[in-house]
């Protein structure tokens, strides 16, 4: 009988080796790229979350104010338990930044809270630059921040509480208007005029506000003003007297025509726009789209119109009757015409305004003709060009979904 065929039995452990080698080399190979995989994305994970607390951190430093103001940065569950929680019941107005709120702080401080809109054009530049640009501005006639807050997805910042709200609630209703008589207009008027020179010229930075108007003078509780909102102020960081600009914020009737039509600002704009604002003290209209409509010609071409023809009682507020003084208010008058200058260069300096206002007998020059604006035209709002657009939500100017009014220079 023929003998059985040995079995090698070494080649066959081999091969059996071999296979399982490959196979463990593979779960191996497996899990090493399983965990270089799960190492990476634990990298790109804390890499992301590093560089969102940096991106927060940064954000938080700059908007931290630049000076050695002691600006407290208020906790957001301290300001939700003052306003009750933004109820509709605190809510005070709305503006270009977002709505205001009236809160009460534990110690029974009254405070106004300015909560950014999502929906605002405004963002989180003008925040910083209200954060930084009113911590380091401390004047009466301007308006006093007390902190701000900057956490999860909101930017707040709080005011001293001024119970008796803006100007323009009261010169432009007629149920109100009759409350400031001439004393607080003079008052006013000089006021506003001090807080301007202050940003101009007195302060360490020199301020230009870009968006004085009515509503952006607050009144406290004696009546006395105090600009606010400066969300739109530039600061000059060097000895120039002016900066153009492509980019046109502010609100109709109170723009300088060199400004609203050119880009050009200087603090010559925040004269032409106190120089409208003072007219609109003494007459008790507001210097817009509704004006030119009624009157078929602008405030401002009524002021001058009047003053040249010797009338300038008939430019006076109704509700003030005959109850001023004659001599302020026509001295206000004419400085109100001098700072409407079309020519910037003539228009007076703050200073000159303030010593025109207070002195009884200094000799004032005589008024140029303001810029004229005769008509109106409609305009898609697609077709606006760039220096004409502006950015405040409370602007005067008519506006609905396809147009927009506009006031045309002749």
């Amino acid at each position: 009988m023929a003998p059985a065929p040995a079995i090698d039995v070494a080649a066959h452990g081999s091969g059996s080796g071999s296979g399982s080698s490959s196979e463990a080399m593979r779960i191996m190979v497996g899990v090493l790229v399983t965990v270089i995989i799960c190492t990476l994305l634990y990298c790109v994970y804390c890499w992301r979350w590093r560089k969102r607390n940096a991106i927060r951190r940064s954000l938080l430093d700059s908007l931290w104010p630049r000076s050695s103001s002691d600006l407290p940065l208020m906790d957001l569950a301290t300001i939700l338990a003052a306003t009750d929680n933004f109820s509709k019941a605190n809510k005070l107005g709305e503006g270009g930044f977002g709505p205001v709120y009236r809160g009460v702080l534990s110690g029974g401080s009254e405070i106004a809270v300015k909560r950014l809109s999502a929906r605002s054009r405004q963002g989180a530049a003008e925040f910083r630059n209200e954060v930084e640009l009113i911590a380091k501005l401390q004047h009466r006639n301007l308006v006093r921040l007390l902190g701000w807050c900057a956490e999860r997805d909101e930017k707040l910042l709080v005011y001293e509480y001024l119970p008796n709200r803006s100007l323009d609630a009261f010169l432009f209703d007629p149920s109100k208007s009759a409350q400031l008589g001439w004393s607080t207009r003079h008052d006013v008027i000089r006021g506003i005029a001090r807080g301007l020179l202050y940003l101009h010229e007195d302060s360490l930075l020199k301020v230009v506000h870009r968006d004085l108007k009515a509503s952006n003078v607050l009144l406290d509780r004696k009546m006395s003003p105090k600009i606010s909102d400066f969300g739109m102020a530039k600061i000059f960081e060097d000895d120039s007297d002016a900066i153009n600009t492509g980019r046109v914020v502010g609100t109709y009737g109170y723009m300088a025509p060199e400004f609203a039509l050119e880009g050009v600002f200087s603090v010559k704009s925040d004269v032409f726009s106190f120089g409208v604002l003072v007219l609109e003290i003494l007459s008790g209209h507001r210097n817009g789209a509704l004006y030119l409509e009624e009157h078929q010609q602008s405030l401002i071409q009524d002021a001058w119109k009047l003053w040249t023809e010797d009338q300038a009682a008939e430019f006076m507020d109704l509700s003030l009757g005959r109850s001023y003084s004659k001599d302020e208010a026509w001295r206000c008058y004419h400085v109100g015409l001098l700072c409407v200058q079309e020519d910037p260069e003539v228009r007076p300096t703050m200073s000159n305004v303030l010593l025109m206002l207070i002195s009884d007998h200094m000799k004032l020059p005589e008024p140029a003709m303001p810029p004229l604006f005769t008509r109106l035209r409609k305009i898609p709002l697609s077709a606006m060009p760039l220096t004409t657009k502006t950015e405040s939500t409370t602007s005067p100017q008519s506006i609905n979904d396809v147009s927009i009014t506009m006031i045309e220079p002749r």
